[in-house]
């Protein structure tokens, strides 16, 4: 078993393979900011509807209007847009004091905050926790935070190591939109690598998914290309009055270990209770209102194995296209047969579905797709290893699923 400790000691070491650096801000290692040009650009009408113009309710206002080549905290300068959300915008930057490339996320004015603080005090509570520990290099931890002002409000910039594309960008990039075996079993050890450091540091994640997962950088030639080609070839843009709205540049491919991204609803601790995990990666004990621990983590990772390899939800999680609490619980027991009494005792949610017995009482009926119908991909033992560590997994009770630790040594991923 691998242990760690938390310590307050400063500087920071950081760990890479077996060197450890001591890094410390060097005004000989500072940069000269870039200029960028103002002509030779492709101006977009400004009529037409351009990156975070298209997500649900936006307001140009809560955005703030980052310009490139404007330099945040004296320090931060941005050469490149690499992205949007509903409440945030994610820039390229240089970091002029130590002349590296960083990732900038600039969010709304009326984003959730509480989300934004959970990730920079999750950050800050995992950064000094000292460690022999691979798995903490599988997390991406905010670097720095700070605020800005804009005209209608203050907006909190978080800044990150810049990442590939996610894991599900990158499955979607294959003809079947899945991954084959022997990139599943890589992945999912990476994934339960830093799971392993995360529990074992009291942490729960809470929104393990593919989107959650982007592939680490072993050559910063990649950014640096798209700041060279910001230079050289501009981003089209739509210019307003108020603001430029830039065209993000495409995230390259990268070849680095997977990293876990997002702690905007991590928790910390042992035992919780409230609706966490995307919808249809909830684990029971999500659904039936009961309390939960980072067992719902393991939960999520044996969900996004049929996710991963074979290309479409493990659950039927909804009808009519709505979440449906009841048609996703007739879907487990169609996989893991009934719950257990023990399960059904802790909740009382539980009594719209089962009697005191177990027995099924709800109006949808128990569909007929057990494991061996649902797998397509696989045959003989290969197919046996797999659905055997997707049961092991797939558990009502959280104290009877694996630890992380406990996966490392499967049988699927110890096979040739």
């Amino acid at each position: 078993m691998i242990t760690i400790g938390a310590s307050t000691s400063s500087p920071t070491p950081i760990k890479n393979s077996s060197i450890c650096l001591i890094v410390y801000e060097s005004k000989s290692n500072s940069s000269i900011a870039r200029t960028f040009p103002g002509k030779g650009i492709e101006i977009i009408e400004s009529t037409k509807t351009v990156e975070e113009e298209g997500v649900p309710n936006y307001r140009a206002d809560n955005f703030y209007p980052v310009q490139l080549g404007e330099v945040f905290e004296s320090r931060y300068q941005v050469v490149a847009k690499l992205g949007f959300g509903t409440a945030s915008t994610i820039w390229l930057c240089r970091d002029l004091v130590l002349n590296r490339l960083l990732t900038l996320k600039v969010c709304i004015t009326q984003g959730d905050s509480l989300d934004v603080n959970n990730e920079v005090a999750i950050s800050k509570y995992l950064k000094p926790i000292e460690a022999d520990h691979p798995g903490k290099d599988r997390l991406r931890l905010v670097l720095h935070d700070f605020e800005i002002a804009g005209a209608h409000g203050k907006h909190q910039c978080l800044i990150f190591d810049p990442l590939g594309m996610s894991l599900a960008k990158f499955r979607n990039m294959f003809p079947t939109r899945t991954l084959d075996k022997q990139l599943l079993q890589e992945s999912l050890q990476l994934i339960l690598l830093g799971l392993d450091f995360l529990h074992q540091a009291g942490v729960v994640h809470t929104d393990i998914s593919p989107n959650n997962i982007l592939f680490g950088v072993t050559d910063s030639k990649v950014f640096q290309n798209i700041e060279e080609a910001e230079r050289t070839h501009p981003a089209p843009r739509k210019i307003l009055p108020e603001r430029t709205i830039y065209c993000s540049r495409a995230v390259p491919i990268t070849f680095g270990p997977l990293v876990i991204c997002d702690f905007g609803a991590a928790k910390l601790g042992e035992q919780h209770t409230g609706d966490v995990m995307p919808g249809v990666y909830r684990a029971p004990e999500v659904i039936l209102g009961m309390e939960w621990d980072s067992k719902i983590d393991i939960w999520s990772v044996g969900v996004m194995i049929w996710d991963l390899f074979e290309g479409h939800n493990l659950f039927q999680a909804a009808r009519d296209g709505l979440l449906n609490d009841e048609q996703h619980l007739a879907d487990m027991v169609s996989i893991m047969g009934p719950p257990t009494k023990t399960l059904l005792e802790r909740s009382e949610a539980s009594r719209r579905y089962w009697d005191t017995e177990g027995n099924w009482i709800a109006s949808t009926p128990i569909p007929h797709r057990p494991l061996e119908m649902r797998e397509q991909r696989l045959q003989g033992q290969e197919q046996e290893k797999l659905l055997a560590l997707v049961r092991r997994i797939l558990q009502w009770l959280p104290e009877d699923r694996p630890s992380a630790e406990d996966l490392f040594e499967d049988d699927f991923f110890t096979q040739p």
